[in-house]
């Protein structure tokens, strides 16, 4: 691209304050950073292509939170506490004013986390943004998928399903266009909230967790086969916004909104019964609903007024849908 190190120096270059234990940030052929002592490094790589995650005309602001928000979230899921991020974008074309809202809302939200850019790339080409990001973990207190046990409790943060109902919004779907909860809910799509304090107090409490980013049938998925158990959700306890059943006008067609709906990050954690007494406390600025149990079989199960569902559900497939 020409004027690549102008348009880095006008735009990326110099807009935080320098992280401590970053060595050497942008401007070298590395960053180079000094993690703590007696921390383990999480390390999350995430794209976002323009016409697969957002629609070439969306609010460059909005794409920037996005962006940073679903790679902040992967650090969550781990417990881990963000400290740099790396960005590859390629543009294609120079669009100041376009430059200007992205980088205004991508800083604000990595000054908010605590997140330094610390590198990265620009180029030309169709628009797609690639972000590396990397936190840090005291040793031995990692979140994973693979800790789940039979009688465990299935939590999760948040409402489900906004983000769906947002995405049909954008794509004009079964929507009415005088309905005021729209914008709302289109915002909710692409304006999550990373829940990286929920992830750090549930380190001594959780026994597995992941980020909803591809629906919670899906990843809650990962969790029961990463650690070779099943599980037993009710249906009727899963949180739903008053804007979602507003937007679909049925409590059956919202739950399973709720169940599939990709790109909520959220987190979904399990948390053996012995430490549940601990989550008011420990998650005490965060909502979070039981919606579940842990079961020795390695089915995923839905029930509602303690009778079986039926419902052939999946998750969120990237490669299937288009925006």
């Amino acid at each position: 691209m020409s004027g690549e190190f102008s348009l880095i120096d006008k735009y990326f270059a110099h807009k935080q304050q320098q992280r401590k234990d970053v060595v050497l940030a942008q401007g070298d052929d590395c960053a180079i950073v000094a993690p703590p002592a007696d921390s383990h490094i999480a390390i999350s790589t995430d794209t976002l292509v323009s016409g697969t995650h957002f629609l070439s005309d969306a609010d460059p602001a909005w794409i920037a939170h996005k962006a940073l928000a679903s790679n902040i979230s992967d650090l969550a899921a781990m417990g881990a506490s963000p400290a740099w991020v790396s960005m590859g974008i390629s543009l294609p074309e120079v669009n100041e004013p376009w430059l200007e809202r992205f980088c205004s809302a991508f800083f604000s939200l990595a000054d908010y986390y605590g997140i330094q850019l610390i590198g990265g790339d620009t180029t030309k080409g169709p628009l797609t943004i690639t972000l590396t990001v990397q936190g840090t973990i005291p040793h031995g207190k990692a979140l994973t998928r693979g800790g789940a046990n039979s009688g465990d409790w299935i939590y999760v943060t948040g409402f489900l399903g906004d983000a769906k109902a947002g995405l049909d919004v954008i794509l004009e779907n079964n929507i009415s266009a005088d309905k005021a909860f729209n914008h709302e809910l289109e915002k909710r799509h692409f304006k999550s909230t990373p829940r990286v304090l929920a992830g750090i107090a549930l380190r001594d409490i959780a026994s597995a967790a992941i980020d909803i980013s591809d629906g919670l049938i899906s990843d809650l998925g990962h969790i029961l086969k990463r650690s070779n158990v099943g599980a037993r959700i009710d249906v009727d306890l899963l949180p739903i916004s008053s804007e979602l059943m507003q937007f679909v006008n049925s409590l059956d067609i919202a739950k399973q909104y709720a169940l599939t709906s990709g790109e909520e990050y959220e987190l979904c954690f399990t948390v053996p019964e012995a430490n549940r007494g601990q989550l008011e406390t420990a998650l005490s600025n965060t909502p979070f609903t039981c919606i579940g149990q842990i079961t020795g079989t390695g089915n995923l199960d839905l029930h509602s007024n303690d009778q079986p569902l039926d419902w052939q559900l999946g998750g969120y497939d990237h490669f299937k849908v288009s925006q």
